[in-house]
């Protein structure tokens, strides 16, 4: 998830609330019930893929992309969709970027074939592309600057709450009412929301941006953020932290998708128990990354190289125990095995994001996180689905899922490049930054 920066200032005061208290919250609590269902109208086709094979005679192929699509989408247009929604109005451009994914998920529900459905899916995309980023600057806005941590940690959660949500009522509801009314149910919820949102939250009620300087607004500082942008790829190893990232979340993102059908075809599951199933370990992916995030930052206190070490570890736990899951035989070893696995899984997505933030200049913070979420859509979010549903077509669905953790060697090879150059990068970081640092009247002729 890519995170812009908000317009609050950072005042010392760090106890100043923008709007009042009772706002900020039901603020809160709005933007986190659109990022649900945002998520749960991106997830809920993998609870419906056992179904729509049968009616449709789908290929696998076919299916993965399908949900590729979606992260393909999100992954190509959230930076520019970003920087559109913070010169149009953020609260604006959230009402409709929910109302366009809403209508979209219901325009799946009324598909008469895998085009249809395809362009409808495009369109959930193109709706999604900016909210994580535009409904948590939304949110920092009305917070003081103590609890910006917390919240976008409740955001980064709230993705997969949302993934479990869409899998879990998804299946339920397909398996009640048949797969249309699966995406019905999710595109009505986005549009209610979308209105309750549009009535409460209001751009003239958020914080005011805080307007610049005369020292920031003498045409230098857009000079000075072209001047940084090619130090966005100018290091081997924050090249290795988006490569590394991307390919790790190729293992991630096969799981979110094929695990309801996976259920389906070897445990003997029907779509509301697949769905529940494939919930639960999806939470535990997402409980994953927490978890990395958390440990990485423990680990590394005194040594911010440690960070890499935390996401090989991730890495290469994740290939061991999900190579040893897909061999086992269905049964309770299996599950455990299968569930340590989605807990490495995603794992490494919290170090690879502080080594990105380490390594790039503050000045486009927001552009990196961009190119990072870009990275990880291109490398994983998107390939993964569909090469795994290509694989499942010639080898079937198992035969894929024991070839997919071993994308996890090629992640472990991008971290080990990445720390082994991280010193010298930073160093040169530091010294490029220092000497870019404009000098104090007082410093000039001494």
């Amino acid at each position: 998830m890519e995170f812009h920066s908000t317009a609050q200032p950072t005042s010392p005061n760090v106890e100043v609330w923008p709007v009042p208290k009772g706002y900020a919250w039901v603020v809160f609590a709005l933007s986190f019930g659109l990022l649900l269902s945002d998520y749960m109208s991106r997830q809920v086709l993998n609870a419906v893929f056992p179904l729509l094979k049968a009616d449709w005679l789908l290929s696998d192929a076919a299916l993965g992309s399908l949900s590729s699509v979606v992260a393909l989408t999100v992954g190509v247009l959230a930076f520019p969709m970003s920087f559109m929604a913070d010169r149009w109005g953020r609260v604006r451009s959230l009402l409709l970027a929910a109302t366009l994914w809403s209508l979209a998920t219901l325009g799946c529900a009324l598909s008469a074939g895998y085009g249809q459905m395809f362009v409808g899916r495009l369109f959930v995309g193109i709706g999604e592309a900016a909210y994580g980023s535009v409904g948590i600057a939304v949110v920092l806005s009305v917070f003081p600057v103590t609890l910006r941590a917390t919240l976008s940690g409740a955001f980064i959660a709230g993705g997969a709450f949302g993934s479990v949500l869409g899998v879990v009522i998804g299946g339920a509801v397909a398996q009640a009412a048949g797969w249309r009314w699966a995406f019905a149910v999710m595109g009505i919820f986005g549009l209610a929301l979308a209105v309750v949102y549009g009535c409460v939250v209001k751009e003239s009620k958020l914080a005011p941006r805080e307007r610049p300087t005369g020292d920031e607004d003498d045409g230098k500082e857009p000079a000075r953020l072209r001047a940084h942008l090619p130090r966005l790829f100018s290091s081997v190893s924050v090249v290795s932290a988006y490569v590394g990232s991307g390919l790790q979340l190729f293992v991630a993102a096969t799981l979110l998708a094929w695990l309801p059908s996976f259920f389906d075809r070897y445990y003997g599951m029907a779509p509301a128990e697949a769905g529940g199933a494939a919930g639960g370990f999806a939470l535990i992916i997402g409980l994953g990354m927490i978890l990395g995030g958390l440990v990485s930052d423990r680990f590394s206190v005194k040594a911010s190289s440690r960070k890499w070490a935390v996401a090989v570890g991730c890495s290469l736990g994740s290939l061991l125990l999900l190579t040893i899951a897909f061999q086992l035989p269905t049964g309770p070893a299996q599950l455990l095995a299968l569930g340590l696995g989605c807990l490495l899984s995603a794992g490494s997505a919290g170090p690879a994001a502080a080594m990105v933030a380490n390594l790039t200049p503050a000045a486009v913070a927001a552009t990196a996180f961009a190119t990072l979420t870009l990275a990880n859509s291109l490398l994983g979010l998107a390939p993964g689905p569909a090469v795994t549903g290509a694989l499942a077509d010639r080898i079937g669905l198992l035969g894929a899922l024991r070839v997919v953790p071993l994308v996890a060697l090629a992640a472990t090879a991008a971290f080990l490049i990445g720390r082994r150059w991280y010193a010298r990068d930073l160093l040169r970081l530091d010294v490029t930054a220092e000497k870019a640092e404009p000098k104090q009247p007082s410093e000039i002729g001494s």
